[in-house]
């Protein structure tokens, strides 16, 4: 919470990727989450943008933090500039996946504003029904910051066997709440397994999608893997910090 009583948020944008799928249109210099495949703009700045429509009366929306590659620097700073948005940005000079780039998000979050809500999104999303998806994180940031869950992720509900997505077990305990318990993950099955999960009402897609505080990340991530942590903290408390500057 800040002064107002206002709940604190902090989007986090996770603009990685290699640029294997979509080839030859998208390509390891230029990852599909730059391409417009969706619209007038690109996938990464159609996430920006949906972003702001997060217009709850009871939010404080901070400055985005992006996570990306250090050879996508200048591509993400020149989509930034298009859109007008201003950002946070953290350079891997290797991507590590997930959790060490959520783990310098938050580190950064808590230096910044010390204990916000993070919503971790990937960068290339094409969601048709923005209201519906705002509205849905709205409610997830209202349980996360009223402490009702600890960290709360999206899923999708499947429409075919997609073995190119991992799966997300739910314990559906009320068909009446809008949120249950994760019994596990599962990353991207086989075609049978797949199948078989689409055929049952408690699978669904793994979005990708994360809501957490940013101090109960780190506690989390410091006791089930120290490593990670260590690490990443590591490098954080290790950084290189640049500026950049436009003219217009």
């Amino acid at each position: 919470m800040n002064e107002e009583g206002k709940t604190l948020v902090v989007p986090v944008i996770l603009c990685g990727g290699s640029g294997t799928r979509l080839w030859p249109l998208s390509r390891e210099s230029y990852p599909k989450q730059f391409l417009k495949l969706a619209g007038a703009h690109s996938l990464f700045q159609q996430t920006l943008l949906r972003i702001k429509s997060l217009t709850q009366a009871d939010l404080t929306i901070q400055e985005p933090i992006i996570v990306t590659n250090e050879a996508h620097r200048f591509l993400v700073l020149d989509q930034l500039h298009q859109i007008d948005q201003s950002a946070e940005i953290i350079l891997e000079p290797i991507g590590k996946n997930t959790a060490p780039s959520l783990t310098l998000a938050a580190l950064k979050a808590t230096d910044l504003y010390e204990n916000g809500v993070l919503i971790v999104l990937p960068a290339d999303h094409a969601i048709n029904d923005n209201d519906d998806f705002c509205s849905t994180l709205n409610n997830a940031v209202s349980a996360v910051t009223a402490n009702k869950i600890k960290i709360g992720t999206l899923g999708i509900k499947p429409t075919y066997a997609e073995t190119g997505y991992g799966y997300i077990e739910c314990q559906i305990e009320s068909t009446e709440s809008s949120y249950h318990k994760i019994a596990r993950f599962v990353e991207k099955p086989n075609l049978k397994l797949a199948q078989q999960y689409i055929e049952q009402s408690n699978f669904y897609w793994n979005s990708g999608v994360f809501i957490i505080k940013s101090q109960f990340w780190l506690t989390a991530i410091e006791k089930f893997d120290s490593d990670i942590f260590e690490g990443t903290a590591s490098a954080w408390y290790n950084k290189k910090i640049r500026h950049t500057f436009y003219q217009t």
